[in-house]
């Protein structure tokens, strides 16, 4: 999609470089709407291109009139998939469609988010932008360029929306059947949020990485941002968790399930991708569980921590994991302490990023970052759900305002306590800061003058420990004991060999007793100690003694 875009960017400039007194330069930039309209029509263009395809592999497979009857019908089913995938509810006689797939979403953001980077390349956004501040300029001025960013972002947005929105009106239009009739005030509205999410995103994007498009955010408005984000990530997480376990332990009654349809090869297959798109509506459905309130298949049913009520379920597969109606156990309670521990993650995040001057408000904006949390849990809690049609499944989902009000409550409360404590940490790491710093000039000097006295003598330049008793050594302290061998020789019987050999009586010249070679006499001031080199040497003296 990006070098068909490509093509229509460089085509119109090498037109005007041709002309004579138009030069290829900043005047023949192609406006921003116009860049964002060619951008919106080349994605729906693509994106319809694609579900078209599925669609006739679909009805191909399908029975006879399942996807449409002709061509005409499968372009119609494909329409109507397309506005499912913005989450585009439609009116069917004796009710309405509203439990949409979420993993349809992901097509047309990521076609979006190409096209707005395509687009932001065209219009040449990062000629646009603010010039970069020098160090140390005056905050009036970054908040001043910060403003000219958001203004910018939020142009980008709107230019690709706008088209986008329109297009996707006339969409729906064609889409309109006997049977189904999308709303079209719903289309416009899905059309406009999810493309200015993807255009003000990838503009941001040229801006520089993912660390700078947060600090285009006031630090407070970051930090409840990232801990928002945070907090909701754990919680995701958790559901997906759950939904895998579910699936391992009643495994057995999802492969019965799919028994039961018997689709074929590529039924299957096409089965297996709608589960797929259904996935993250059921992950939101396990983190309205782990909040508490549970969610439900159908008027008067509930699934939830404290109970579980069903009735008649839907023949999906993936639904087979649910719990069997009844009781539940104790231990599976533990669930609900997850949220708390997303709280305590968000809360510390929140304190780091934007410390508060004052130990009060820190848990006050631990607790709003639980607000917003619960808001954006609400949010998801009520995409994920809907009705299918009227009767019994009028009601399938959880309750939007029981996930908010419990996530609040439960990650507000911790995160509160967590960025208080957090917050106290850093103040007192920051109110030791000064002295460290006014410290640090006398550590410097004592050091200068131990390394003067070392100098003259008066210091040594290494400290040595001072010697202790000896079985307070550590092995690092001692040395080896050598190994014996047999080849070595007896130094103590060599010794007294040549001890016995000079007391042996000699029968010389008469020049007296020979000098004893065994004793080290000490002829010094210290009190003339007698060293004995011979270990026994003070045997044989003994012996001479009482001879």
């Amino acid at each position: 999609m990006t070098a068909l875009l490509d093509q229509l960017r460089t085509a119109p400039r090498s037109v005007l470089g041709k002309i004579p007194g138009v030069s290829d330069d900043d005047e023949s930039r192609r406006p921003l709407p116009v860049s964002g309209m060619l951008a919106a029509a080349a994605t729906l263009g693509v994106g319809l291109a694609a579900l078209t395809t599925l669609t006739l592999v679909g009805w191909i497979a399908a029975p006879s009139g399942a996807l449409g009857s002709g061509l005409p019908g499968v372009f119609r089913t494909a329409a109507q998939i397309w506005l499912a995938a913005h989450h585009a509810g439609f009116a069917m006689p004796g009710g309405r469609v509203g439990l949409l797939p979420l993993g349809l979403v992901v097509l047309p953001a990521i076609l979006l988010y190409r096209a707005a980077r395509w687009m932001a390349r065209d219009a040449d956004l990062r000629l646009r932008l603010p010039a970069r501040l020098p160090k140390n300029s005056p905050r009036e001025k970054a908040n001043a360029r910060r403003r000219a960013q958001l203004v910018l972002v939020a142009q980008a947005g709107v230019s690709l929306a706008a088209p986008y929105a329109l297009l996707a009106g006339l969409i729906a239009l064609v889409a309109r059947n006997d049977v189904t009739q999308p709303f079209i005030g719903e289309a416009l509205l899905s059309h406009f949020t999810l493309a200015f999410l993807a255009g003000s995103v990838a503009t941001a994007r040229t801006i520089g990485p993912w660390r700078a498009m947060l600090r285009l955010l006031p630090e407070r408005v970051r930090a409840l941002t990232v801990g928002t984000a945070v907090a909701t990530a754990v919680l995701l997480v958790a559901g997906f968790a759950l939904v895998l376990v579910a699936v391992v332990l009643n495994f057995g009654q999802v492969r019965e399930l799919t028994n039961v349809l018997s689709p074929g090869f590529v039924g299957g297959l096409l089965l297996l991708l709608v589960q797929i798109l259904y996935l993250l509506n059921v992950v939101i459905w396990a983190l309205s569980y782990i909040a508490g309130p549970g969610f439900a298949i159908g008027t008067g049913t509930l699934v939830a921590p404290t109970g579980v009520q069903l009735g008649t379920v839907p023949s999906l597969p993936l639904l087979g994991a649910l719990p069997d109606s009844g009781t539940v156990p104790a231990w599976m309670m533990a669930v609900v302490a997850l949220p708390f521990a997303a709280g305590a993650l968000a809360g510390v995040v929140v304190a780091r990023i934007s410390p508060s001057p004052s130990y009060e408000a820190a848990p006050l904006w631990g607790f709003l970052t639980g607000v917003t949390t619960g808001l954006v849990s609400a949010l998801l809690a009520t995409l994920s759900g809907g009705p299918i049609g009227g009767g019994r499944l009028a009601a399938v989902g959880p309750s939007t305002w029981e996930v908010a009000l419990s996530v609040a409550l439960e990650v507000g409360v911790a995160a509160g306590i967590s960025a208080g404590i957090t917050n106290i940490l850093l103040l007192n790491r920051r109110a030791r800061a000064p002295l460290d710093k006014a410290a640090e000039p006398v550590r410097k000097a004592g050091a200068a003058i131990a390394r003067a006295a070392s100098r003259v003598g008066l210091a040594e330049s290494d400290a040595k420990p001072l010697p202790g008793h000896w079985l307070d050594a550590t092995e690092a302290d001692t040395q080896p004991i050598p190994v014996i061998r047999d080849d070595w020789t007896d130094e103590h019987a060599s010794a007294e060999a040549e001890t016995r050999a000079q007391a042996r009586p000699h029968t010389g010249t008469g020049q007296g007793r020979l000098r004893r070679t065994d004793i080290v006499d000490v002829s010094d001031d210290r009190g003339g100690h007698v060293i004995y080199v011979d270990p026994y040497a003070w045997d044989r003296d003994d012996r001479e003694d009482r001879e």
